[in-house]
């Protein structure tokens, strides 16, 4: 039967608790709902059943009657205890669909309080939460440790190839400094080498390293060095002229002027060097005659 008034179920069998107004998927769940159901209504039963006893007079009749049977059979009775049970002491004993679900769960026998029935059932599903929580928590510490072991068995590695690239770089650094040091020697020797080599030799004009073997030699040399000068002068004033340097009147009468005295160098080189070549045939036909 319905107990009336009851904070947490109406008339009609309506649960209503806390934890049902305050849901939240996925983070709600059954068994949280059963634990908080056997908390509120381990406080405050919704139902409750009436006591069915027996009148006095069946009683006494009962036992009178158990006693002749015993008796009879030769046993002795004062080894069973009473059998009367005072109305007073009387719990409700009806059944609570709610707490089928939860094994850790306990009703109340007829000599024991409910109050301390529902606190050892409280304590029994927090020491279940406590031991899923634990072992939730323990998993996942697991899964870390493996993680950071897998990333200390990864750092090692790279540790490993940092060691060896870096002994390969001092190695390299070392071979590179050997190799400066018998460069810098070499260097020392050739520079002892050219200060003794430059003692003797005696400073001199760069065209004098050049004699001619005759006279129509050096003057073919003389005619295109003037041209070669010549040449350049004319390459100068056409870069002035682009420029602006120098007016286009002074360009043209330079230009002539040099063209002129470039164009008899050129002549004179010609009849030079066809002279040249006159000089050697004859040399070599005179070597040819017996």
């Amino acid at each position: 039967i319905i107990k009336r008034p009851h904070r947490n179920v109406d008339g009609s069998g309506l649960v209503a608790v806390p934890y049902l107004q305050n849901w939240v998927f996925p983070r709600s769940n059954l068994v949280e709902l059963v634990q908080s159901l056997s908390i509120v209504f381990g406080e405050d039963p919704p139902l409750y059943s009436k006591p069915n006893t027996p009148p006095a007079r069946n009683s006494a009749t009962s036992s009178k009657r158990m006693s002749s049977m015993h008796a009879e059979e030769g046993v002795s009775t004062s080894h069973y205890p009473s059998s009367s049970v005072s109305p007073s002491h009387v719990y409700p004993t009806g059944s609570y669909p709610y707490f089928r679900q939860l094994p850790s769960l306990r009703r109340a026998n007829s000599t024991e309080n409910p109050s301390d029935v529902f606190k050892g059932n409280a304590i029994n599903s927090l020491e279940q939460r406590l031991q899923h929580d634990k072992h939730e928590i323990r998993k996942a510490l697991e899964m870390e440790m493996d993680k950071l072991m897998d990333t200390q068995g990864v750092l090692r590695q790279r540790e490993e190839q940092l060691r060896r690239a870096v002994q390969d770089l001092q190695e390299e650094k070392e071979e590179l400094e050997q190799n400066l040091q018998v460069i810098l020697t070499n260097t020392d020797v050739l520079e002892t080498w050219l200060n003794d080599s430059n003692k003797g030799i005696l400073e001199f004009h760069v065209d004098d390293a050049f004699e001619p073997c005759d006279i129509l030699s050096k003057q073919m040399l003389e005619s295109a060095s003037a041209d070669l000068t010549i040449e350049d002068v004319l390459y100068s004033l056409d870069k002035a002229v682009q420029e602006g340097v120098i007016p286009v009147d002074n360009y043209l009468k330079h230009i002539r002027t040099l063209s002129r005295e470039q164009f008899f160098h050129r002549a004179a080189y010609v009849r030079l060097r066809a002279a040249q070549v006159q000089s050697q045939i004859a040399s070599m036909a005179a070597r040819a005659v017996p």
